[in-house]
C-alpha cells in the first residue's frame, strides 16, 4: 500500500494526481487545496473516469485538512500562483514562499517520514526553503524541475532530428529558470549516437534556445503556466520513488560539495529510488558547461537571498 498527497489542486497538481491515478502508481492519492470544493470537485471528476479506464486507485479530495494526508509516502507540493505572460519564475517568490513554508509545516506534522517533491516556482529557491524549513535530510526533500526541462529538451531534439522522442536521451541541469537551465548538449544522443552527428552546431544552438524558453513559450500561448508536462513530470518522479526504479533524473537537490557547490539546491543528475534522492551523480562537464553551471548557481543564490529579505528564512 502506498499513499501520495498532492498539495495544490490547480492545473499542475490535478494533472499530477490524474496521471498517478490512471497509472495506478499509488494505492491512494489525496488532492488538497485551500480553496473550498476545488480538490473535492476535481477528484470527483477523476473518480467518475475510473470505471471507464478500469482503474482502482483510491481518490480523496479535501479542503485544507492535512489530517487526511497523514501517513503519506510522498508529498508533491505544487502550491502557489502560476506564471502569467511576461513573468519570470523568480517574480513569484514573494507570494509563493509564504505559501510553501506553511504547507511544509503542515505536511511534516502529519507525514514526518514522507519524501517531499517540490514543484512550486521559483523551484530551486522553494526547494531550498523547504529543505531549511523541514529540517529533513537532503534525500527527503528535492525539486522536480530537471525532469520537466529534460523532457522539453528531448522534445525539441526529436523535432529537429525528426526522430522518435523515446529514442532521444538528453538532460538539463542547473537552475529551473529561463536563463539558468543548462541543456547538456555534450551528452545528448539519438539511439546512443551523439546528436551532433545529425544536427549542425546552429541547429543544436536553436534546440538549446527553444528548451530554455520552453515554459515561457507555453505561458505566452496559453496565458498561464503549462500543466500537462509539469504534472506528468512530477508523477514520473513519484513513480521512480514508489517503485524503487533507480532512474537517473535531473533533480534539484541540496549539494554538499558536489560540482564545487554547497548550501544550495540546484539541478543535477540524481538516482531516484525508494529513499528519494539516493545519489548525486557527478558527470564530467565541458569547460563551457562548467562555466554555465557556476553562473547558474550564482543566479540561484541571488534569488535565495530574497528569502531572508522577506523574512521567511
Amino acid at each position: 500500500m502506498s499513499k501520495v498527497t498532492v498539495v495544490g489542486a490547480g492545473n499542475v497538481g490535478a494533472t499530477c494526481a490524474n496521471v498517478l491515478a490512471i497509472k495506478e502508481t499509488a494505492s491512494e492519492v489525496v488532492l488538497i487545496d485551500i480553496k473550498e470544493g476545488l480538490a473535492e470537485g476535481k477528484i470527483l471528476d477523476m473518480f467518475q473516469t475510473e470505471t471507464l479506464l478500469d482503474i482502482d486507485t483510491k481518490l480523496t479530495g479535501v479542503t485544507n485538512d492535512y489530517s487526511k494526508t497523514a501517513g503519506s509516502d510522498v508529498v508533491v507540493i505544487t502550491s502557489g500562483i502560476p506564471r502569467k505572460p511576461g513573468m519570470t519564475r523568480e517574480e513569484l517568490i514573494g507570494t509563493n514562499a509564504g505559501i510553501v513554508k506553511n504547507v511544509i509545516e503542515s505536511v511534516v506534522k502529519y507525514s514526518p517520514d514522507a519524501i517531499i517533491l517540490i514543484v512550486s516556482n521559483p523551484m530551486d529557491t522553494m526547494t531550498y526553503l523547504a529543505a531549511k524549513a523541514s529540517g529533513l535530510p537532503r534525500n527527503k526533500v528535492f525539486g522536480m524541475g530537471g525532469a520537466l526541462d529534460s523532457s522539453r529538451f528531448k522534445c525539441y531534439l526529436s523535432k529537429a532530428i525528426d526522430a522518435n522522442i523515446n529514442e532521444i536521451e538528453g538532460m538539463v541541469i542547473g537552475g529551473h529558470g529561463d536563463t539558468t537551465m543548462i541543456p547538456v548538449t555534450s551528452r545528448a544522443t539519438y539511439k546512443g549516437i551523439p546528436v551532433s552527428e545529425f544536427l549542425s552546431a546552429d541547429q543544436i544552438k536553436q534546440v538549446v534556445a527553444d528548451t530554455m524558453v520552453g515554459g515561457a513559450t507555453l505561458t505566452k500561448l496559453l496565458g498561464t503556466s503549462a500543466w500537462y508536462a509539469p504534472g506528468a513530470a512530477a508523477a514520473y518522479v513519484v513513480e521512480s520513488i514508489l517503485k524503487d526504479q533507480k532512474k537517473v533524473i535531473p533533480s534539484c537537490v541540496s549539494l554538499e560539495g558536489e560540482y564545487g557547490q554547497q548550501d544550495i539546491c540546484i539541478g543535477v543528475p540524481t538516482v531516484i529510488g525508494r529513499n528519494g534522492a539516493e545519489k548525486v551523480l557527478e558527470i564530467k562537464l565541458s569547460d563551457e558547461e562548467k562555466k554555465l553551471f557556476e553562473e547558474s548557481a550564482a543566479a540561484v543564490r541571488k534569488t535565495n537571498s530574497i528569502l531572508k529579505e522577506i523574512g521567511v528564512l
